[in-house]
């Protein structure tokens, strides 16, 4: 980052289940120096600490929000990541929005169900779930609609996708 000691930078990575999120949001954490970046994900929070089913009024939305504000105060980089539906999370993300003055990059990936599906299928989570039960979760064109919202399709590679990232953290 061009100022480590004042950046704050909060960076969304929504999109639907098995295009890629996770697996930016953790080469982004490891592409900068230990205790520089916090990585939130809705997963972990929403199934790993809270499990609770994703809908509407779940105190998913509101745990994310207080880690990201304590992550503004502590650290430099904040990455939020997860399929992180607009019908449930879009308020939180508004407020975020304000809290942060704008400092947000948010990226969403406008994948197929077809490629998605057969990302699944080279992870080890494909034993656990299968088309039927994505299909259920799907959110078509689901962006949030902020300034610079940058959108991803399968054209682009994980390494481009990383990379275009680092590049807008660096520039803010």
């Amino acid at each position: 980052p061009k100022n480590p000691t004042t950046l704050v930078v909060w960076s969304v990575k929504r999109g639907n289940s098995a295009s890629g999120k996770t697996t930016t949001a953790k080469a982004i954490q490891n592409y900068y120096p230990r205790g520089t970046v916090i990585r939130i994900s809705q997963d972990e929070i929403r199934l790993g600490i809270l499990n609770v089913k994703d809908r509407v009024d779940n105190p998913t939305a509101g745990l994310i929000q207080q880690i990201a504000e304590f992550g503004k105060e502590k650290l430099e980089i904040i990455v939020i990541e997860g399929i992180l539906g607009s019908h449930i999370y879009k308020e939180i993300f508004i407020s975020l929005y304000e809290t942060f003055q704008g400092e947000v990059h948010t990226y969403y990936y406008d994948i197929s169900f077809e490629e998605t599906f057969t990302r699944h299928n080279q992870r080890d989570l494909s034993k656990v779930f299968g088309a039927e039960r994505m299909k259920s979760w799907w959110l078509e064109k689901d962006m949030l609609g902020f300034p610079n919202e940058t959108i991803f399709t399968a054209k682009q590679t994980q390494d481009d996708v990383v990379e275009m990232i680092i590049k807008d953290i660096n520039l803010t």
